[in-house]
């Protein structure tokens, strides 16, 4: 089977990566991939939003299944388009993307359906006013969130009334673009994040593993938020019986609930939780692998991605089960100094021949270019 795979991060590398040794894939695309990736793939440059070029493309190089990476083309609507097309896809339509392209509609839905998740209420800019009141009203620690898609930095837990007024006019006064139009603001849950995963084909559910990832820029879990600065698979806090059971109060009724609202959904749906001391409760929805989850999700996968995602598009997981390795796996990003504030580009990375060369390493690459 021909393959294309949509991104260009340490996320989409791993995916290539795994792909690439899979049997089933005769020819492997990346759209616009990067020079790290160019070793196991073909890429093309084309933007993750460019849903007219991809499906061109796919058009063009009889593409059998696409594999989204990142979040955006899915809200905008790929796996639509590229349905309409005739080409399969490994990710969710845009109505069923819009759990995590929209937190208001996420909340909703998690009332709608009985999942259990923070006490909640959403404000437009225009009630900037009420939600300032409603932060007021609530006190402090408490969770500040911009509606859209914000690169995993959208979200302030705010441990003083004053932080999390700043967070709102942030978001309000546009440092999210329209992604901050609208907030929600939650009650902070207390207890240990976990991410959950699992494969979905509209209507069958397979457990595709567990992480702990680290969004803060700096040690001990302090400063700004990042789009994540490590992690590690498995999580040891998601015992069989604990991770059962967020399956079936989180993972499985949001799937059933999606179908029976005309939108089935398929590919990776990723579970943020909190396990706190009623039971594991629903963080945020992600319509895809996590990064840096992925790396340590697919390093430690014995079977083969490129046949579990066919089961994804071609609705045939029941079939399906899944091997593990039994070595955990870590993941540590080394970042631009400056990250995820202002810094320059341009510095030079070494070491990572020598890196490669151990048995227990691999290095995925992100936002880097090969220079001789």
């Amino acid at each position: 089977m021909r393959f294309l795979v949509v991104g260009a991060g340490g996320r989409e590398h791993a995916l290539c990566w795994s792909l690439a040794a899979s049997p089933l894939v005769s020819a492997l695309w990346c759209a616009p991939g990067s020079d790290a990736i160019a070793r196991e793939a073909t890429c093309v440059p084309l933007a993750v939003d460019d849903l007219d070029g991809i499906t061109a493309v796919c058009r063009a190089e009889k593409i059998d299944l696409v594999v989204p990476g990142p979040e955006l083309p899915l809200v905008l609507g790929l796996a639509d388009r590229l349905e309409a097309a005739g080409v399969k896809v490994a990710g969710p339509s845009t109505a069923a993307a819009r759990l995590e392209g929209s937190k208001a509609f996420a909340k909703a839905f998690s009332a709608r359906h009985g999942i259990p998740t923070a006490a909640a209420k959403t404000f437009s800019w225009r009630e900037c006013e009420a939600a300032e009141a409603y932060v007021r009203a609530h006190g402090a620690p408490i969770v500040v969130k911009a509606d859209g898609l914000a690169a995993g930095k959208g979200v302030t837990v705010a441990a003083d009334v004053e932080q999390a007024l700043e967070a709102l006019e942030q978001a309000f006064g546009g440092a999210f673009g329209s992604a901050g139009q609208t907030v929600v603001i939650e009650e902070y849950l207390r207890g240990e994040e976990a991410s959950l995963f699992a494969l979905v084909d509209g209507r069958n559910v397979l457990p595709f593993g567990t992480a702990q990832d680290h969004k803060a820029v700096g040690e001990g879990d302090r400063g700004p938020n990042t789009g994540g600065m490590g992690a590690y698979a498995p999580a040891p806090c998601m015992t069989a019986a604990l991770t059962e059971r967020a399956m079936a109060e989180i993972v499985r009724p949001t799937v059933a609930g999606l179908a029976a609202e005309g939108m089935p959904y398929r590919g990776v749906l990723y579970a943020g939780l909190m396990l706190t001391a009623d039971g594991p409760k629903l963080l945020e929805y992600n319509v895809r692998l996590g990064d840096p989850e992925a790396q340590v999700l697919l390093v430690r996968l014995m079977s083969d991605l490129g046949q579990l995602l066919q089961g994804v598009a071609d609705g045939i997981l029941d079939h399906m089960d899944l091997r593990w390795y039994d070595d955990a796996a870590l993941c540590v990003v080394l970042a631009t100094r400056g990250y995820p504030g202002a810094y320059s580009n341009g510095s030079e990375i070494r070491g990572l021949d020598e890196a490669e060369r151990l048995d227990c390493v691999t290095v995925f690459q992100a936002a880097t270019r090969h220079e001789q």
